[in-house]
């Protein structure tokens, strides 16, 4: 039975002593929270006092990205051994707006999961596609790219201990929606890609994350899918009580 995680990824929000405040409110509303994993995912610059408020509580601490080396002159760039010694026990890598925005292609998403393992951090690697690769309907084919090159090279050891994130990014902020059962389609063929990878029992093991403008209207009949097994919230996250609210229905 795969454990639900809810994941809330605060993007570029929030200052010092307004991450402080929503990280307190997540520990009032959670704390006495059982039966899936919860995980925030602040700016680095928050990192600190989001641990220290969420400490004792079952909220756990991850970052929003690392880079592939430990240490050098790479001005701006944020290591795992720093993001180990902040308190991250997660990372995402490889997400649509790392991509979309910073250039992240599928290698440098590669090096990037190899140096989470490489400091003991579990990632959530993010994949997904565009409108127009929706619209041309070859959404099997790219993820199939995408997700054999990112895993690359990556043994059993660590890849059951990873999590994937699907973000169809067409359903992101456009107006259109993924219904629950297309995006149970989706994360099934993800399930697929990784028994053709490795094996049944590490698909089977895999925990797959929904990442699509996901809210409280709409996290029930979500999370009820078979093969959906938490979430990836944006903006949702940045309230204690809709992000508590989807908690609370992962359970139901």
């Amino acid at each position: 039975m795969r454990k639900p995680l809810i994941a809330g990824n605060w993007k570029l929000q929030k200052t010092i002593p307004e991450a402080a405040e929503l990280a307190g409110e997540l520990k009032n509303e959670l704390a006495d929270f059982t039966g899936a994993d919860l995980l925030v995912c602040p700016p680095f610059i928050d990192l600190g006092v989001v641990g220290e408020e969420i400490s004792g509580s079952p909220i756990e601490l991850g970052a929003q990205d690392i880079f592939w080396e430990d240490t050098g002159a790479f001005t701006g760039e944020v290591s795992g051994p720093m993001l180990k010694s902040a308190g991250c026990s997660y990372v995402i890598v490889g997400h649509s707006e790392r991509r979309g925005y910073f250039g992240d292609t599928d290698e440098v998403v590669n090096k990037k999961l190899t140096a989470a393992i490489r400091s003991v951090i579990i990632p959530i690697l993010c994949v997904g596609e565009s409108l127009e690769k929706r619209e041309q309907k070859v959404t099997k084919e790219y993820l199939r790219k995408q997700i054999g090159a990112s895993i690359h090279g990556i043994g059993y050891e660590w890849i059951s201990r990873i999590v994937v994130a699907y973000e169809p990014i067409w359903a992101i902020g456009t107006g259109l929606t993924a219904s629950p059962k297309m995006a149970n389609e989706t994360h099934y063929f993800i399930r697929e890609l990784f028994a053709e990878h490795y094996d049944d029992s590490i698909a089977k093991n895999l925990r797959i994350l929904y990442g699509g403008s996901v809210k409280p209207d709409n996290a029930r009949a979500l999370i009820a899918e078979e093969d959906i097994d938490g979430f990836l919230i944006g903006g949702a996250s940045l309230k204690a009580d809709s992000f508590a609210t989807i908690a609370r229905y992962s359970i139901l």
